[in-house]
């Protein structure tokens, strides 16, 4: 999945590619990848990235013009972020099993997510994101306030 916000923060901050690859510890060719699309970024690596530039996840996904929040911690809480996932999913009424078929993926790969046995692939969050019109940063706790995209 192509997030061109990776590119225009990269550029707008005079920094090359290989400036990226040494900050999260990859070689030039997984983030050149990660960048044009072919390869999603990790998680952890796109939060690395953004508090680097000091910006919100939701920034770089596309959902808020605004490239941070106040008060927005620096970090993602795997246990926040499973218990948001599961809370989420319940008061839209959804399964398990239908949230793996949105995302076509098994269940319980999705249940891992949910008991923080496993970090989310970025391009699911994505998705789960867009799908239920929530912030990202607030899923993964970098910020306490639901805030429901439009």
């Amino acid at each position: 999945m192509k997030f061109d916000k990776l590119r225009e923060m990269r550029e707008e901050n005079n920094l090359f590619q290989k400036d990226i690859a040494n900050i999260l510890k990859v070689s030039i060719g997984t983030y050149a990848m990660n960048e044009e699309g072919y390869d999603t970024i990790t998680l952890n690596n796109l939060v690395k990235l953004c508090d680097y530039y000091q910006i919100s996840i939701d920034y770089i996904f596309g959902f808020t013009m605004e490239k941070n929040y106040k008060n927005s911690k620096t970090f993602f809480n795997q246990q926040i972020l499973s218990l948001r996932l599961k809370e989420i999913r319940k008061d839209q009424k959804y399964t398990q099993v239908r949230i793996g078929k949105l995302l076509n993926i098994d269940h319980s790969v999705w249940c891992r997510y949910e008991l923080g046995k496993t970090v989310i692939n970025t391009t699911f969050l994505y998705i789960f994101c867009k799908t239920f019109h929530v912030s990202a940063d607030y899923l993964l706790g970098r910020i306490d306030k639901p805030i429901y995209l439009s």
